[in-house]
């Protein structure tokens, strides 16, 4: 619903992503805001920021895969694996740009999830689940074995850090602006393509694949598409990732990290790609929060010991998972819309 005295006098107006002059305000204020975060915040903030913008971009593919199309997918931490060894690979053994081998894992990685997305066609719901769990360990399984020349088996891979113009990212600011480069492209073309007829038919798929199929969506390409524009977007949060950390191990893409990346789009909203941003904002910060209170608990109570802590994390983080799918499983964005029709109706809300 848009304030009164707005209203669209085209279609391409009616699908635009900034309808008001506030709206426009809104954002650029915003993306200074984000701007001089290396400026106004510590090292420690800023490398907390660039590890929001990777998570962000893998999640809000994640959210055009199975919050818009459906498909439920518990393997996008093994998408990003792939994008971030692919990354790596052609770092090191090439010498390639980030600029080109960032874009080679996101493709390495969509044909990797293109593969599991033509199970898709016949499969849905819980089994969908038990297949795209498969590619996770599929991917833990190759790189473990494949020869350590190629991808270093369980050492991990090193990695050099960026260069732009001669000029080394090796500082945080540095990373930190990349990171927000190249999530901006990212979550940018992720509204458009929500927006586009791709989307449209990501959500019929979604609601109903038999009717979908019915009213000439063709519904195995919609599927597979769906699941390789999310792995092409967890692959460029790989490759990312990669130059983030310039180290590459198979244990820093776990099941744990899928399930995760489930959890942020179920806190922020289902089929919302702003949804999606918050959700994990939202998380990030939990778990921020509970990391930096852990010392300071185990200091206090030296009984409980790390590993309780890092549990107890967990099993809050979970039940707060559970308490969004009971009592608000529409998640964060669902109430911010309620919040803003209310605000807008008012003081009239008949």
């Amino acid at each position: 619903m848009d304030p009164a005295g707005v209203f669209a006098t085209s279609y391409q107006r009616d699908q635009a992503l900034i309808r008001t002059r506030k709206q426009l305000v809104a954002l650029i204020v915003f993306l200074i805001a984000l701007l001089l975060v290396p400026q106004v915040l510590g090292p420690r903030l800023v490398s907390m920021g660039s590890v929001m913008l990777i998570t962000a971009i893998v999640v809000v593919g994640l959210q055009l895969n199975t919050g818009y199309a459906g498909q439920v997918n518990l393997g996008q931490a093994a998408f990003m694996g792939v994008g971030a060894y692919v990354t790596a690979v052609f770092a090191t053994k090439t010498g390639l740009p980030f600029w080109v081998t960032i874009p080679l894992g996101g493709i390495a990685a969509a044909v990797f999830g293109f593969i599991f997305g033509l199970s898709a066609v016949r499969i849905k719901g819980f089994y969908l689940a038990l297949t795209t769990i498969a590619a996770q360990f599929l991917f833990h399984f190759l790189v473990l074995n494949l020869p350590m020349s190629w991808v270093g088996g369980s050492n991990g891979m090193s990695i050099e850090p960026a260069t732009f113009f001669g000029k080394r990212l090796a500082d945080d600011a540095s990373i930190y602006y990349l990171c927000l480069v190249i999530a901006s492209i990212m979550i940018f073309g992720a509204y458009g393509i929500a927006r586009s007829r791709h989307g449209r038919a990501f959500v019929a798929v979604r609601d109903d694949d038999v009717a979908s199929g019915m009213m000439g969506i063709d519904v195995v390409r919609t599927k597979a598409t769906a699941f390789l524009i999310g792995a092409f977007y967890a692959g460029i949060g790989g490759g990312l990732w990669a130059y983030f950390v310039r180290f590459v191990a198979v244990d820093q893409f776990t099941l744990l990290n899928s399930i995760w990346f489930i959890a942020m789009i179920i806190v922020g909203g289902m089929g919302s790609v702003t949804g999606a941003l918050i959700g994990v904002f939202v998380i990030k910060i939990a778990q921020e929060g509970f990391t930096s209170l852990g010392p300071t608990i185990v200091e206090k109570l030296p009984f409980l010991g790390g590993d309780v802590v890092f549990s107890v994390m967990n099993v809050f983080l979970g039940g707060v998972i559970a308490a969004f799918l009971i009592f608000e499983p529409r998640g964060l964005m669902h109430r911010w819309n309620i919040l803003k029709r209310s605000y807008r109706l008012w003081p009239f809300p008949y």
